[in-house]
């Protein structure tokens, strides 16, 4: 989304990943691509504050380059574990679920064809048990949830693990998601958000069709691949905590730890905030020390920070119920620790977002990170409220000085 009120210049909304063009991102992947009615990635909407004009199609090129100088103000509002299709598929003019009619083929794990889906389970209960909203018997082809489900209801969450995400990718082949998700039923599953909240947004600017995630697997794995483009490592983690693959490549136990080092599940940070189950120092992954974009922010001196719903309380040791704490970056990284000038420059509360847009001191760059029951992730939100919020954070930005 463009700021100003000219025509929107090329802001590109990107999925916290890989982006190779300036208003299409795309992915290379080794022999797969991402099967988009399935995984549930995570959502950011960005919006630029600039008095950019519109331009021909012909005066693109070094003049479009030219024109991000004006650019004063990059937002990046951070959103969970939707994938483009899931809510834009049925987007007037996208290349969404009308282009996916090749990719609808799903197989058990045994490589037979599913011949329905299986029922959508309630995650809620544990063990999750088959939701009664849902038929029994629905198709194997992309499904709109909405009359089982409607958005401002909770569905059950889907599995967003990176070897599982591999397992359902199957070599390019996308016929996976079904059989290695632990709610199959829901993985074909979307909503038209056309006419909710961030979709009546783009429809005011621009909407990226071309967007995916850069790492396989959860949330914490990208939140690190938007601020760093890089995977943690953990050498010699706790037994415990590292998972176990068989000859076959078969996932034999879970863990958040590679056999050889690489961090891909959630873990706890050395630095508070952390979740009180985490006792044991052992079990927290050591600070980090590659540059994130924080670091080249601060060494061009652009100032720039992180706005997170409720990380004053949990700073205080009183978390939200639905605070995250693996959807917190930078406190993975030793420049933010615990102690650090930049800690308390650069990682605020959402508060401090709303008072910078009062008094016109929005740094550049600003991540705005909402709260659980603000971020749509499937399980413990709702689609309809966090895309309320998204609104409400884009309203209390064009009220305010940063888009004039």
């Amino acid at each position: 989304m463009a700021g100003g009120r000219s025509p929107p210049c090329s802001a590109c909304i990107r999925r916290s990943r890989h982006d190779a063009s300036p208003c299409r991102s795309t992915r290379d992947l080794p022999s797969e691509s991402v099967m988009t009615t399935s995984v549930r990635p995570l959502l950011v909407a960005l919006l630029v504050a600039t008095g950019c004009t519109s331009m021909s199609a012909d005066s693109r090129g070094a003049a479009q380059l030219a024109g991000l100088e004006k650019i004063q103000h990059v937002i990046v509002i951070y959103q969970e574990n939707w994938s483009f299709d899931s809510l834009y598929g049925r987007f007037p003019g996208a290349d969404g679920l009308a282009n996916a009619s090749e990719r609808i083929r799903q197989v058990k794990q045994d490589g037979t064809p599913y011949t329905t889906l299986p029922q959508p389970l309630d995650t809620s209960k544990q063990p999750p048990v088959p939701d009664p909203r849902f038929p029994a018997n629905l198709p194997v082809a992309p499904y709109d949830a909405a009359p089982y489900v409607p958005a401002d209801q909770k569905t059950g969450d889907i599995v967003n693990l990176a070897l599982q995400e591999v397992r359902q990718i199957n070599g390019g082949r996308m016929d996976g998601f079904v059989a290695w998700s632990e709610n199959g039923g829901l993985a074909m599953s979307y909503y038209d958000a056309t006419n909710l909240p961030v979709g009546r947004l783009a429809q005011q600017y621009t909407l990226a069709d071309h967007f995916f995630h850069s790492a396989f697997g959860g949330s914490l794995f990208n939140h690190w691949w938007l601020i760093c483009a890089c995977t943690p490592v953990w050498p010699n983690a706790p037994a415990n905590v590292v998972l176990q693959i068989d000859e076959r490549g078969v996932l034999v136990r879970r863990g958040s730890v590679t056999p050889d080092g690489f961090v891909v599940h959630t873990v706890s940070s050395s630095s508070r905030p952390y979740p009180t189950s985490s006792r044991d120092p052992a079990q927290r992954l050591p600070l980090q020390t590659m540059p994130t974009i924080g670091d080249r922010l601060t060494e061009k001196s652009i100032s720039w920070a992180w706005y997170s719903e409720g990380w004053n309380d949990a700073v205080a040791g009183r978390p939200d119920p639905l605070f995250q704490f693996h959807h917190q970056p930078f406190n993975y990284f030793a420049p933010y620790a615990e102690g650090t000038a930049a800690r308390v420059e650069h990682l605020r509360d959402i508060d401090d977002f709303f008072a910078a847009l009062r008094t016109g001191n929005v740094p550049a760059v600003a991540f705005v990170k909402p709260i659980g029951a603000h971020n749509e992730h499937p399980g413990y939100a709702d689609l309809l409220r966090g895309q309320e919020y998204v609104a409400t954070l884009v309203k209390a930005v064009q009220d305010s000085a940063v888009w004039k």
